[in-house]
């Protein structure tokens, strides 16, 4: 089993979900910085808070694209291909026979979206795999695919 490129992207709403994460970490960060600017009025800190806005813009616009271009999955009979990051790229690659546990999870901004993230743990000290940004239906079918498909190969998932 040799690591390689996965196929399938993520949901396109993935995109709109990273926009808004990023947005509310901006956001508090920019009330954070307002209200030092409250209280200590200086030129550098005006600066500060405009950098923050400029940064914040430009990360809410152009990184999701570019992250959802990076993040690709795939199942095959034998093994999870998972690649995600942005600056760091993470590639894995889980046997199916190490596979423990597959679980979905989402969030508020994920159910407002219709997405969920299916995690797959496995009998590795690197950690589970996650595939984040699945359209919520199809995340489902992928847990039972995984869950069928983990339960038939040989193995301990140890």
């Amino acid at each position: 089993m040799r690591l390689r490129p996965p196929n399938n992207p993520v949901h396109p709403r993935a995109t709109t979900w990273w926009r808004l994460q990023d947005a509310g970490f901006y956001l508090v960060v920019l009330v954070v910085a307002a209200g030092a600017l409250f209280w200590v009025s200086t030129a550098w800190l005006v600066g500060v808070v405009a950098v923050i806005v400029v940064v914040g813009a430009v990360d809410i616009v152009v990184t999701p694209p570019i992250r959802y271009r990076k993040h690709r999955w795939e199942v095959t009979d034998q093994a999870v291909y998972v690649r995600t990051g942005f600056f760091v790229e993470d590639w894995r690659v889980a046997p199916l026979s190490r596979v423990q546990t597959v679980d979905t999870k989402r969030g508020p901004l994920q159910q407002w979206l219709g997405l969920s993230t299916v995690t797959i743990t496995t009998a590795s000290t690197a950690g589970e795999l996650k595939i984040k940004g699945l359209e919520r239906g199809f995340a489902a079918e992928l847990v039972e695919q995984l869950t069928a498909a983990t339960e038939a190969t040989p193995g301990d998932a140890t």
